[in-house]
């Protein structure tokens, strides 16, 4: 899509928009214990919102032997797509994605989950009519915190960085926004602290997609038109 004038709103969409930060942490650890790893879950959340090769060179050390990578991701992905059909939005999600889109703005959701697993977020979501733009694993080399999913968020929608803001709800998030100067709001909702996020250099923090919504006429979204 060609670049215009246009701004917009990127989301990250696990832990932001769809309740499912826990249930990952869930998943991995159920994963990581099959294969005889015992990694405490209060480690493996704070891991949450990193691709899964930097979650488990966080976890398990970079020098491990790699060559149980896929079956650990396997097995994780198993676990979770056990919760597919009870998967929840966050509350004010799908209303402040319309209310980003009735302002004019591109609204894309700069995810890297698996395509498999971004149709199921999306149906919990059930805002199709206000999405623009949605990425998934296949579009990034790198996990974050690199940039490369806002990158591939950016060249897909058509916008620039210097119109839009993201929301996520990890410093993981703050710190690939940050890479490309993108003013990133903070929600609390994925179980990291407001503190945390604001040290990451989180533009604002607010405890969900609702209280955004609620707070939407003064934050950084309003200011891009």
């Amino acid at each position: 899509m060609p670049t215009d004038n246009r701004c917009g709103v990127l989301l990250d969409v696990d832990g932001t928009l769809v309740d499912t930060t826990y249930l990952h942490t869930v998943s991995w650890w159920e994963a990581l214990c099959q294969a005889d790893h015992r990694v405490p879950m209060a480690l493996i959340h704070r891991s949450i919102g990193m691709g899964s090769d930097k979650l488990l060179d966080h976890l398990l050390s970079p020098e491990r032997d790699r060559g149980d990578d896929g079956k650990l991701r396997d097995a994780h992905d198993s676990f979770f797509g056990e919760y597919w059909d009870r998967l929840t939005p966050l509350p004010g999600a799908a209303d402040l994605l319309r209310a980003c889109a009735a302002r004019g703005l591109r609204v894309v959701l700069a995810t890297s989950a698996a395509e498999h697993e971004v149709a199921a977020l999306r149906a919990a979501l059930d805002a199709d009519d206000a999405i623009d733009t949605v990425t998934s694993s296949a579009d990034a080399q790198e996990s974050k915190p690199a940039p490369d999913i806002l990158v591939a968020a950016l060249e897909q929608s058509g916008l620039t960085a210097e119109r839009v803001v993201f929301v996520g709800d990890s410093v993981w998030d703050v710190a690939a926004a940050g890479k490309l100067n993108i003013p990133c709001i903070g929600l609390t909702c994925g179980g990291t602290s407001r503190g945390e996020l604001a040290g990451a250099g989180a533009a604002a923090v607010y405890d969900d997609p609702a209280a955004l919504l609620d707070g939407l006429a003064d934050s950084a979204i309003a200011a891009l038109v």
